[in-house]
């Protein structure tokens, strides 16, 4: 594994050099780390990260298989270049696509040269891909629409960490370590970015504001957080906390009443909301503030949820106030039922996936075979 010395978000922290952790070897480089509060700063972090990790690939013998990621940008590029160069076969796991993403937040113009050029980039990584992993339909069907042919592209949704569930102790230990203790907690948890945009949940704060019992709550970080900042001034039920260590994670998430999921309108396909899984876990109730066709309302209509989720759009402000309002009223006498989704069996199927790359067929290509030989020996 390749990976950089020191933290993404808190560039303070910093990991060592080389390190055997339970049989994988981790070679960390030596990088700029500016983190995340501008364009430019990011752009320095990413591009000095490729470099280093571009003088560590030239070091690095061939493997069977190279599992790349989308981020930073570029990553998996740098991973079709190697295994064209040494062998190998390459299994694309994309968390994001990227410069759509870049383009639909506004940060690129979508017939720039710059756009241009990383479009033919991630084209390239998808076309050297053996195997391509997308976290759900609306993300394969982005990626066919570049003339990606389907039958190699896996759809395997993340999970939630397997230790997540309700934490009663945890949950009334973090409340009363941040003073929530009376108040009915709404909570936006993750990265504060334009692809998650807060207006319309930061305006229906604005109409609450009045109600003593309503605490809104922003954890986490990123380009937007000033926003939320400048809005918490103004407003007294509305406080912001950094991201929490992930010992943490159980208990603040335990510690919210309503969960808010969002997503920009422009991404669906482009990324994927997995924060859902572990607030499902939990078995807190959750608003969905995105698009009308997205994975999560998927997950709202089709899997079903015990009423635990509603799904409303960007600018229904007075909607989601009143969503919120009656979660409020019901809180005393819901039950928590925590919700999982193991029937997709995300690590095994993504070892399974590694596997048939090494033996140089697909998933779905060994399925078939197996079956065949199944058929063939009865």
């Amino acid at each position: 594994m390749i990976a950089a010395r020191r933290g993404y978000d808190d560039p303070q922290l910093t990991f060592r050099g080389h390190e055997n952790w339970h049989g994988i070897d981790i070679h960390r480089v030596r990088s700029i780390q500016l983190g995340k509060k501008s364009r430019w700063r990011r752009v320095m972090t990413f591009a000095s990260f490729l470099v280093s990790c571009a003088v560590r690939l030239l070091l690095t013998p061939r493997h069977d298989v190279v599992v790349a990621l989308t981020s930073p940008p570029l990553i998996s590029w740098l991973a079709s270049v190697f295994t064209r160069l040494k062998g190998g076969r390459l299994v694309f796991w994309v968390m994001d696509l990227n410069p759509d993403e870049a383009i639909a937040a506004g940060w690129l113009e979508r017939d720039s040269l710059t756009s241009r050029l990383l479009s033919r980039l991630l084209l390239v990584s998808l076309r050297q891909a053996h195997t391509i992993v997308a976290l759900d339909r609306f993300m394969k069907a982005r990626i066919v629409a570049k003339e990606i042919v389907p039958e190699k592209i896996e759809v395997v949704p993340p999970e939630p960490d397997p230790s997540m569930r309700f934490d009663r102790e945890g949950r009334e230990a973090f409340r009363r370590r941040h003073c929530l203790n009376g108040k009915f907690v709404v909570m936006y948890a993750g990265n504060h970015s334009p692809c998650n945009p807060l207006d319309t949940l930061l305006d229906a704060a604005k109409l609450l504001k009045d109600r003593d019992d309503l605490l809104f709550l922003f954890v986490g970080g990123g380009s937007e957080l000033d926003k939320v900042k400048e809005t918490a001034v103004k407003l007294n039920n509305i406080r912001w906390l950094p991201y929490q260590a992930p010992a943490d994670l159980k208990a603040l998430l335990s510690a919210a009443d309503l969960h808010v999921v969002v997503m920009g309108d422009a991404f669906k396909g482009i990324i994927h909301p997995s924060k859902i899984y572990n607030i499902l876990a939990v078995g807190a109730p959750f608003l969905f503030i995105g698009p009308t066709e997205s994975h999560v309302a998927d997950l709202i209509s089709i899997l079903g949820t015990n009423g635990l989720g509603r799904h409303l759009h960007h600018g229904d402000v007075a909607e989601v106030a009143q969503s919120i309002i009656a979660r409020a009223a019901e809180a005393s006498t819901r039950v928590r039922t925590t919700r999982t989704l193991s029937e997709s069996a995300a690590p095994s199927r993504i070892v399974a996936i590694v596997e048939a790359a090494a033996a140089g067929v697909t998933p779905t290509r060994n399925l078939k075979a197996a079956a065949r030989a199944s058929a063939a020996h009865s």
